[in-house]
């Protein structure tokens, strides 16, 4: 078993299928890009209720970590990389749309106001 992690950048909307005796697996893509700006995709998997819970806030443009296992597959001679996910991490605040951020504490806060010390 090979087991991969990535962080990147989403490349299209999680979408949620169904396999032929009826299990859940979300799909993306995820792009990685090294410091030569060599930009590397992989496709990714993830099964099951979490996969259809996940695929919700997973968007083209956000960041994610993503462990699991590498595969490769060959297709009219060209080989795509694959991740089946064990684990997603999602590294940015976007969830529902692009218009909608997370609150943060600090977005409460009078940066203009007279500090004491």
């Amino acid at each position: 078993m090979k087991i991969i992690t990535i962080a990147g950048n989403v490349g299209k909307d999680a979408v949620v299928r169904r396999t032929g005796n009826g299990d859940a697996v979300a799909g993306f893509s995820v792009a990685v890009t090294d410091r030569k700006k060599d930009t590397t995709w992989f496709d990714v998997s993830v099964w099951g209720k979490r996969g259809e819970t996940l695929a919700q806030y997973i968007r083209k443009g956000s960041k994610v970590t993503v462990i699991g296992e590498l595969s490769t597959r060959e297709h009219e001679g060209k080989t795509y990389l694959s991740v089946n996910a064990s684990e997603i991490a999602l590294q940015d605040s976007r969830t529902a749309g692009d218009d909608y951020r997370e609150k943060t504490p600090t977005q409460d806060l009078d940066l203009d106001m007279e500090v004491p010390f």
